[in-house]
């Protein structure tokens, strides 16, 4: 079989357990294609997998990476619709950082030809996490009030976009020096968590109405807060437990008097049928944004794949504004 050149993990563990090996380069089965990636890029997931906290769905590839761009080189039994050549971008459940990689053709996206690889594989993670998260979990509507934590991460900064599409009022939340870009990208007030409670803002801001819905990564620690914050027949979407899992109180008086609603969600362990009819969507909906300039992908560095401890130390670290995107032409 043939082999290719992939980011592998020794064991568990910090940035210095990655290291750049040989391993067998997949065959594409039923509706896969193989693509030659051009790039990937990196998310949280990757970082809580290499630690050894999150694990590759069952039949995945335990090779990092969950979004990539590239050419199809092949193309599996019952493809119809790609073909050898074609630039191609779009979600997988793994298998990004590596020479070769297998993406579902209903999960495939054309690149067009105004994107470099770079930008298209800045898209798929964090565009269409939010996009699950404002429109399928949160059912934002036109002119509502939002509240998106981690303004200036990937999905925030993806988020924010969105958000500003359906004419909301944005909050955000994120360290001084990253708000302005999510000013430029659209959010209405930034919050410094490092210098304000976000809840005693909100509260002043809107008089006492609170939100009609909050994006949040932390969880625990901003559940109390976030519940504080929204208003009657607000919506708390939680997409990761990055700041903790457990809360040693909560009063639930709050939740009914203000009929809230509470929703969890990852889009890695999803069906494939639930996240081609997500990816279908959010590109039907959005491509013309994308050629129009009125959303896009903030990147904030591009590493060489030799640089990959590098560039998680860079995303660990929280230096990032917007996604950190890993060029994979060049291996050793």
């Amino acid at each position: 079989m043939l082999k290719m050149q992939a980011v592998l993990v020794r064991v568990p563990g910090g940035p210095e357990q990655l290291y750049i090996g040989e391993t067998l380069c997949p065959a594409p089965g039923a509706g896969e294609l193989l693509v030659k990636v051009a790039a990937t890029a990196l998310n949280r997931a990757d970082i809580m997998q290499r630690q050894g906290k999150y694990p590759p769905p069952p039949g995945a590839s335990d090779i990092l990476g969950l979004e990539i761009a590239g050419t199809v080189v092949q193309a599996g039994p019952g493809v119809s619709h790609w073909k050898e050549g074609d630039r191609v971008f779009g979600l997988l459940p793994g298998g990004g950082y590596a020479e070769y990689a297998l993406l579902h053709q209903d999960l495939a996206l054309r690149t067009p030809p105004y994107f470099s690889d770079e930008m298209a594989a800045a898209i798929p993670e964090v565009f269409l996490t939010a996009y699950q998260a404002l429109h399928w979990l949160g059912q934002l509507q036109t002119e509502e009030k939002v509240l998106i934590h981690a303004g200036a991460s990937g999905v925030g900064t993806a988020a924010i976009q969105l958000a500003r599409l359906q004419k909301a009022q944005i909050w955000i939340s994120a360290t001084a020096h990253k708000h302005t870009i999510c000013q430029d990208l659209g959010a209405y007030r930034c919050i410094d968590y490092q210098t304000e409670d976000f809840a005693e803002v909100i509260q002043e801001d809107t008089k006492g109405q609170g939100l009609n819905l909050i994006i949040d990564f932390l969880a625990a620690p901003y559940l109390a807060r976030n519940i504080d914050s929204l208003g009657l027949d607000g919506r708390l979407v939680m997409l990761s437990m990055l700041g903790g899992s457990e809360v040693e109180r909560l009063n639930l008086i709050p939740f009914f008097r203000k009929r809230l609603q509470i929703k969890a969600s990852t889009l890695r362990n999803r069906p494939r049928l639930y996240q081609q009819q997500l990816t279908e969507e959010f590109w039907q909906n959005n491509a013309l944004h994308f050629a129009q300039g009125l959303l896009r992908p903030v990147i904030d560095r591009v590493f060489k794949v030799v640089e990959i401890a590098e560039a998680h130390r860079y995303l660990e670290a929280n230096k990032n504004i917007g996604k950190v995107v890993i060029n994979t032409q060049e291996w050793l």
